[in-house]
């Protein structure tokens, strides 16, 4: 058995999953399986595949099923206690397994590590906005209001996630942030402080370039993790306030644009909430 999974889920990539292969059978660590989910392409993704023989599994589905039922196929079929997950428009630098695995070897207790990443927007390097930079250590709060976890640039062992879940197939979009969610509320995101992914972003056939409104999907994530009763009373307070924020920004945009029952729905919805949560021990929720 490998010690690391490196799951790569595509879709109608041909030639970017090609090279995010390449990019993991480059690295200087070599203890890894690599599965490639493709996920019901018509493209010329299987033949691009071809080329890597045995040195990658390939499981197909049938139909597209979404980047988090590909990821969780490719979580179901492997066993290794390590993952890595690698989205096929991204690739790696060659020491990105080996600095993560000698993290988790000075760190045990450790069940998360990511590193730094290297934005190309359009071709072009891109410096990320102050508010993208990632932070270390206790993220749930800051990642309430954007998704601070990179999937290309996390490592993750197994039993966390037998422990939080896997991704929410439900969602079409912002499964990551939803995940990050889970685990951020539990457990502390170390950071490796160099550069070892390049994503690459701009291109249309992004999920944040296919679906308008993302913070619907982020508004399910945080109400779904409040029901769940996992926060204590401080993680619930703001996630309340964040989600009250999302509501109000989301809902007066569908009154904008003449969504009138949706509108009212989300402006509703927070009140509605803090009925239903179960409230910490240690004080009253407030939204």
């Amino acid at each position: 058995m490998a010690k690391i999974s490196v799951i790569i889920p595509t879709f109608n990539r041909a030639l970017k999953v090609a090279r995010a292969v390449a990019s993991v059978l480059y690295q200087r660590y070599t203890d890894y399986e690599i599965v490639v989910v493709d996920d019901g392409s018509d493209d010329d993704t299987r033949t691009f595949l071809k080329q890597f023989g045995k040195q990658i599994r390939r499981i197909d589905h049938a139909k597209n099923r979404g980047v988090s039922a590909a990821r969780n196929t490719g979580i179901q079929n492997t066993d290794s206690p390590f993952i890595a997950f690698l989205d096929s428009d991204d690739y790696w630098l060659p020491g990105k397994l080996e600095r993560q695995m000698d993290f988790f070897s000075t760190e045990p207790a450790a069940v998360i590590c990511q590193t730094e990443e290297i934005w190309i927007r359009n071709g072009h390097f891109a410096n990320p906005a102050k508010k993208h930079r990632k932070p270390t250590g206790d993220l749930f709060i800051p990642s309430l209001k954007l998704c601070l976890i990179s999937p290309s640039a996390v490592m993750v062992k197994r039993s966390l996630l037998e422990e939080v879940g896997r991704f929410d197939e439900s969602l079409p979009a912002c499964e990551d942030y939803d995940l990050w969610l889970r685990i951020a509320c539990r457990y502390p995101v170390p950071l490796i402080k160099e550069w070892h992914v390049v994503k690459e972003g701009g291109h249309p056939d992004q999920l944040s370039s296919r679906y308008r409104g993302m913070d619907r999907f982020r508004i399910e994530a945080i109400v779904k993790l409040l029901k769940s009763g996992v926060l204590d009373l401080e993680q619930t307070e703001e996630a309340m306030a964040e989600l009250s924020r999302k509501c109000v920004i989301y809902g007066k945009g569908c009154l904008k644009r003449k969504k009138l029952k949706e509108g009212n729905h989300y402006l509703a919805l927070p009140k509605q909430l803090e009925g239903e949560i179960r409230k910490p021990s240690g004080g009253q929720v407030q939204c």
